[in-house]
């Protein structure tokens, strides 16, 4: 079986599972509406970029930078700079949530962030490689999975049924 029809139900388990986690206990926030106020912010980069269904003209090197503002809340919103899979400068803005899955104590923390936005940067023959992208900007959703260790994190993002990408970066 190729590698894209294997990996093509990770988006939607990551998804359920997500959105699972996230209903409200009792004697916490109501997370609706979000607070207006920064708890933290996230500076972060790329480490590793892999395509599930590699083409030759595919790259690799993301040479993303990407900053996130939290809430208290858990609710995020952010931008980031990057280098598209045909090596394009792109732009990805969004907002989203955390939802954490697993925290044995205050320093470590388990955790998915489902984020939504507008993605900008697929041009000329690479213009349709992204679905609604008729316009050179097109809506996108990144369902990701990882780990916050004491100010550091780290992310493992799927990029729908294309490809994945490890992210790292220090909170402030």
């Amino acid at each position: 079986m190729p590698a894209s029809r294997k990996t093509r139900w990770l988006p939607g388990l990551m998804c359920s599972a997500i959105l699972s986690t996230g209903t409200v206990q009792a004697g916490q926030d109501a997370i609706w509406p979000p607070k207006l106020e920064i708890h933290h912010v996230l500076l972060q980069t790329s480490f590793y970029t892999t395509h599930f269904d590699p083409e030759p003209d595919h790259h690799n090197q993301q040479e993303l930078i990407g900053l996130e503002l939290h809430n208290a809340q858990r609710w995020l919103v952010g931008g980031a700079r990057f280098l598209n899979s045909f090596n394009q400068e792109s732009f990805f803005l969004y907002a989203g949530r955390e939802f954490p899955l697993w925290q044995p104590n205050e320093a470590f923390t388990v955790r998915a962030k489902l984020t939504a936005g507008l993605l900008h940067g697929y041009r000329g023959e690479h213009r349709d490689k992204i679905p609604l992208n008729h316009l050179g900007t097109a809506p996108a959703a990144l369902p990701s999975i990882g780990l916050q260790w004491q100010r550091f994190e780290t992310d493992l993002i799927l990029f729908g049924t294309a490809g994945a990408m490890v992210t790292g970066g220090i909170r402030f």
